[in-house]
C-alpha cells in the first residue's frame, strides 16, 4: 500500500476501501490531529477507535512507530486484514468499515494488526471498548464512600467482551490528559491516553492482552500543559522493588486461606480481658544467619514465615507486629514514609508471600498487626505530591500540608476522596491479607494543627482552636468502618499526648481505637531505670505515676523500635551498673512491665538483651545467645509470657481499676513496689486462682523478712523469680530447693514445695502477711496455693 504522507494541515475527506467501495469519511479537525500528535487530547475516545458514519464505520488508530496497521474483521477471520491509511507521519491511521449488519448500531468487531519494525502485534483496540466503571462506583467515589476503592481504581486483570486485558483507573480530576505507560508501549504517553469520567475526576482505560506483573506508571499532563514526571499508581497492589519505582499489575488469582477457625475467634484474642503480648518486628532485619552460620540472605516472606513464626510462638507472644510493610522508597524510613498504601513492599517478595505468612501465623495461633501511616507521605516526584499538578492529596497551604520535622506532605483530611483513599487502604489490608489489626502511626501529629509548629506557622480550625476537626472525624470514621467491614480486627493508636477518649467508643465522643500506646508510662519508667539505684529513691514517682491514669484508656505498654534508635542505645545499654547489674535491671524491668496493667509490646532483640542499638541494615545480634546472661534474659521473657497467659489475674481486669491494688507503693527508701493483680473484682470474694502478688526490688541489695500483707491466708509460692540462676540471677529465692531450670506453668507438680506460709500479722490493710526475701534487682510473682 502507498505510504505517501499528507501535510500536517490536511487530512483526507475520504478513503477507498478494498473492493472498490468508496466511503466518505469526515474530515478530522486539525486541532484533534495535533492534540493526538502532541499527547494533549483531553478526550481520545472522541477521535480514536470506531465511529459511526453515514455509510458504515470509520476506525482511527494512533500508533507511533508502527510501519503499518491493518484491521481484521472478526466476522471474516479468513480474510486478509484491511489496510489502514496513514494520515499523519507520526502514526495516525484510518480505515473505513461497512457495518456487519446494516442498521445495527454497534461497531463491527475487529482486531488491529500492527507491524512494528521487528514484529507484528495482533490486538484488540483499546478505544473500541465502552465505559468501564459503573455509575454506582463513580457515585461512591464522588461521595468518598467507596469502601472497596481498591477493587475500582488501580490496575485489574479482567476480561471484557471475551478479551483479556487490564483495566486501569486513576483519580486525577485536574489533569488535562492522563496516559498509561509501561514496557508494553515503550513508556510513550502518546500511545494509551485515557478517558475522563468527568463527574468523578477518574481516568480509565482497558488495554487488551496485558497481564499480571506488567510494569506501568501514569503520565499526567497538568491543566497548564506541563507533563509531570511519571507517577506511580496510588492504588497499585504490587510494585517493583526499590530503588525502582514502577507499579506492577497484581496477580488476580485469589489466595487460598486456611484460617477460618482463627478468624472466628480472633476478636476474643485481642479483647481487654485477654492476654496480649506483641512482638514488634522489622521484616528486613530480623532473620538470623542460616544453619551453616553464614550471614542471612535478604529477608523474604517465606523465609520469615519459616523461622519467625515458630520463634515467636515458642517465646509465648500472642501477636507479631510488623513495622510498615507498605511500599516505601527510602529503606531508612523503616516504612514510615510510604507511597503505595495498597501494596506490600516488593523488597520481601510478592503479595502472595505476605498472605502465606499471615495464614501460617494464624494456623500457629498468632495474630498479625501492621503499622499503618495515614498522617503524612514523602514528596518523591513519582508519588502523591502534586499528583495532577495540584495539591490533590495534600493541603495546598504549607502551614497545613507540610510536616516540618519529617519534611513530608500532610494528607488533606478535609477532602472526602482522600479520606476514602486512606480508609480504603486500611480496609484493603484487613480484608485482603486477613490482618488482625493496624497500629496507626503519629496520631498526635494528626490531632493537633499546631503539632511541632510555632505561633504563626499553623492554621486554626473554624472555631479558632488547635484541634484538627477533620482528623478527628477521619479517625472516628476509620474506627466505625473497621468495626463494620473487618469484624474482630483491632486498631492501635500511637498517640503521645493526653488527648481524652482515644480508646473510647465513637458513640460516646471517643476516637474508637481499641488500644492506645502508653507513651507516658514508657518514658517515665525508662527514665527511672536509667538511674543508678542509689538515686532511685528520689524518683520513685516515675514508677507509680502511671497507675494514676492506667485505667483512663485501654493501654499497650510499648518498648518499641523508637526506644533503641537515634542514639538512645539499646535497652540493656540504658541500664546502670556492671554487666550483671545491667541484666538484672532489665529482667526486673520486664517483670514490672509484664505484671503492670496494660497489654505488652516488645521490639525484637530486646528479648535477649541485644547490646547494640538497632540497625535496620543489619540482622539482629543472634550470636549474643552464646552468652549465658543473654540466654537468661531470653528465657525470662519466654517464662514471663507463659506465666502471663496462664494467670488470669495478670490480664483479665486490665482495663479496670478493680484488677490492681497497691500493697506497698510508697517505699521509696528501699525502692520496692508490691501490688496485687486480680482476675475478678474484690467484691466477688477472694479466690486463690484469681489473685497474684508482685514484689519488685529495684536496688542491688537483697531484703530479708520484708513483710507484705496479702488477702489470702495459707501457703504461697513463687510463680516467677527473675533472680534464679537459669535467668542469670544470683539465686536468692523463697523456695526450699532452688530449681535449676525455669519454672513451668503455675501449678507445675514438679516444682518444689514452698515454705511461704502466711502469718497472722496484719499488714497493709490485710489480716495476714508474708515475710519475704527479696532478691537484688529482682521481681517476684507469687500465687496462693489452692
Amino acid at each position: 500500500m502507498s505510504h505517501a504522507q499528507p501535510s500536517r494541515s490536511a487530512v483526507p475527506h475520504h478513503t477507498e476501501v478494498d473492493g472498490g467501495d468508496r466511503l466518505a469519511l469526515p474530515v478530522m479537525q486539525q486541532h484533534d490531529v495535533q492534540a493526538l500528535i502532541d499527547a494533549s487530547h483531553p478526550d481520545p475516545f472522541s477521535v480514536l477507535g470506531p465511529h459511526r458514519e453515514a455509510s458504515g464505520w470509520s476506525v482511527r488508530a494512533f500508533v507511533p512507530g508502527a510501519d503499518s496497521v491493518g484491521i481484521e474483521r472478526l466476522s471474516s477471520p479468513d480474510a486478509q486484514p484491511i489496510p489502514m491509511h496513514r494520515i499523519h507521519a507520526d502514526g495516525l491511521f484510518v480505515a473505513a468499515l461497512p457495518a456487519d449488519v446494516p442498521g445495527v448500531a454497534h461497531a463491527p468487531a475487529y482486531r488491529l494488526h500492527i507491524d512494528w519494525p521487528q514484529a507484528r502485534q495482533i490486538t484488540a483496540d483499546p478505544y473500541a471498548f465502552g465505559l468501564l466503571l459503573g455509575e454506582f462506583d463513580l457515585h461512591l467515589l464522588r461521595e468518598g464512600h467507596h469502601w472497596r476503592i481498591g477493587d475500582c481504581l488501580g490496575a485489574h486483570v479482567m476480561t471484557i467482551d471475551d478479551v483479556p486485558g487490564v483495566r486501569f483507573a486513576v483519580w486525577a480530576p485536574n489533569a488535562s490528559r492522563v496516559s498509561v505507560v509501561g514496557d508494553f508501549n515503550g513508556w510513550d504517553g502518546r500511545r494509551h491516553p485515557m478517558r475522563l469520567r468527568h463527574d468523578a475526576g477518574v481516568w480509565e482505560l482497558f488495554i487488551p492482552h496485558l497481564g499480571a506483573s506488567e510494569r506501568y506508571k501514569f503520565e499526567v499532563r497538568t491543566a497548564g500543559g506541563t507533563v509531570l514526571p511519571l507517577k506511580a499508581d496510588p492504588l497499585a497492589r504490587m510494585t517493583e522493588a526499590p530503588p525502582a519505582t514502577a507499579s506492577r499489575v497484581a496477580c488476580p488469582s485469589p489466595f487460598v486461606w486456611h484460617d477460618d477457625a482463627w478468624l472466628d475467634e480472633r476478636e476474643h484474642r485481642v479483647a481487654t480481658n485477654a492476654p496480649v503480648a506483641i512482638y514488634e518486628v522489622h521484616a528486613g532485619s530480623w532473620l538470623p544467619p542460616g544453619d551453616d552460620g553464614q550471614a542471612s540472605a535478604p529477608a523474604h516472606w517465606d523465609a520469615l514465615a519459616e523461622r519467625l513464626i515458630p520463634y515467636v510462638r515458642d517465646m509465648g507472644f500472642t501477636h507479631i507486629e510488623f513495622l510498615p510493610v507498605t511500599e516505601h522508597p527510602f529503606a531508612g524510613s523503616w516504612g514510615y514514609q510510604p507511597l503505595s498504601l495498597y501494596a506490600p513492599t516488593a523488597r520481601f517478595g510478592d503479595p502472595a508471600g505476605l498472605a502465606r505468612l499471615v495464614d501460617a501465623a494464624h494456623c500457629a495461633g498468632l495474630g498479625v498487626i501492621l503499622d499503618w501511616v495515614p498522617a503524612h507521605f514523602p514528596s518523591d516526584v513519582h508519588g502523591l505530591a502534586q499528583f495532577d499538578g495540584t495539591a490533590l492529596y495534600e493541603h495546598a497551604d504549607p502551614r497545613e500540608g507540610f510536616h516540618q520535622d519529617w519534611k513530608t506532605s500532610v494528607y488533606n483530611l478535609g477532602r472526602r476522596e482522600v479520606v476514602n483513599f486512606l480508609i480504603g487502604s486500611a480496609l484493603d489490608w484487613l480484608r485482603r491479607f486477613h490482618v488482625d489489626g493496624l497500629r496507626v502511626d503519629a496520631v498526635a501529629s494528626m490531632l493537633y494543627r499546631d503539632y511541632s509548629r510555632k505561633p504563626g506557622e499553623w492554621v486554626p480550625n473554624r472555631y479558632g482552636g488547635r484541634e484538627n476537626l477533620e482528623a478527628i472525624a477521619f479517625l472516628q470514621m476509620l474506627s466505625e468502618r473497621v468495626a463494620q467491614d473487618a469484624p474482630g480486627a483491632a486498631l492501635f493508636a500511637e498517640e503521645s499526648t493526653a488527648w481524652p477518649g482515644v480508646s473510647a467508643p465513637v458513640a460516646s465522643g471517643g476516637l474508637g481505637f481499641h488500644y492506645k500506646w502508653n507513651m507516658g508510662w514508657m518514658n517515665d519508667t525508662l527514665r527511672y531505670m536509667g538511674r543508678d539505684p542509689v538515686y532511685r529513691r528520689h524518683h520513685h514517682d516515675d514508677l507509680t505515676f502511671g497507675l494514676v491514669y492506667a485505667f483512663s484508656e485501654h493501654f499497650v505498654l510499648p518498648l518499641s523500635h523508637d526506644e533503641v534508635v537515634h542514639g538512645k542505645g539499646s535497652l540493656i545499654g540504658r541500664m546502670p551498673g556492671d554487666a550483671w547489674r545491667k541484666h538484672a535491671n532489665l529482667r526486673a524491668y520486664f517483670g514490672f512491665m509484664w505484671t503492670h496493667p496494660g497489654k505488652k509490646l516488645l521490639f525484637m532483640g530486646a528479648e535477649f538483651a541485644q547490646h547494640a542499638e538497632w540497625n535496620h541494615d543489619a540482622p539482629l545480634a543472634w550470636s549474643q545467645l552464646d552468652d549465658p546472661a543473654c540466654r537468661g534474659v531470653q528465657r525470662w521473657v519466654r517464662d514471663l509470657n507463659r506465666c502471663y497467659r496462664a494467670l488470669p489475674a495478670l490480664y483479665r481486669l486490665d482495663a479496670q481499676a478493680a484488677g490492681f491494688s497497691w500493697i506497698i507503693g510508697n517505699d521509696r527508701d528501699n525502692s520496692v513496689l508490691a501490688y496485687l493483680r486480680r482476675g475478678s473484682p474484690p467484691h466477688d470474694g477472694v479466690q486463690a486462682k484469681d489473685v497474684c502478688l508482685v514484689v519488685v526490688n529495684f536496688t542491688p541489695l537483697p531484703r530479708h523478712d520484708y513483710r507484705v500483707g496479702v488477702p489470702v491466708g495459707g501457703r504461697w509460692r513463687e510463680a516467677l523469680n527473675s533472680d534464679l540462676p537459669c535467668y542469670g540471677g544470683s539465686g536468692v529465692t523463697n523456695e526450699i530447693d532452688m530449681p535449676d531450670r525455669a519454672h513451668g506453668e503455675p501449678g507445675d507438680a514438679q516444682r518444689p514445695q514452698s515454705p511461704l506460709q502466711t502469718q497472722g500479722v496484719p499488714s497493709h490493710g490485710h489480716p495476714v502477711s508474708l515475710a519475704l526475701t527479696l532478691p537484688p534487682l529482682g521481681c517476684l510473682v507469687l500465687i496462693p496455693e489452692e
